[in-house]
């Protein structure tokens, strides 16, 4: 249920924008979200639909761009992919890793009129 508040968040920011864009209409909204942020599409879908009706953003494309989960080993310093079951370092071995990328959420940009 958390994607209702952060999906009420990014509308109000997405409105704040547009406004002060003069903007007539939202035709777009980018974003980007990690693969480990815990956010379902599905649901960030749904609730934007309900949220935004009456709205400029009313019937907006949403676009999202994933980020895979990345990571850096505190023991060798090799930056890499995360697997799903496997966090080891695939250099070498250590499980001591830093995520650096795949928690993200943002908007990348609007798409107004």
């Amino acid at each position: 249920m958390h994607e209702l508040t952060i999906t009420q968040t990014m509308l109000d920011i997405v409105l704040e924008q547009a406004k002060k864009a003069s903007a007539k209409k939202v035709g777009a909204i980018n974003l980007v979200i990690g693969e480990l942020s815990g956010f379902v599409e599905e649901s960030v879908r749904f609730y934007f639909g309900f949220l935004a009706k009456d709205t400029i953003a009313e019937g907006a494309a949403l676009n999202f761009k994933p980020v895979s989960p990345r990571a850096r080993c505190r023991g060798c310093g090799n930056l890499f992919e995360l697997k799903e079951f496997d966090w080891s370092c695939p250099g070498c071995g250590g499980g001591d890793v830093e995520i650096t990328a795949g928690k993200e959420l943002s908007i990348e940009s609007i798409d107004v009129e």
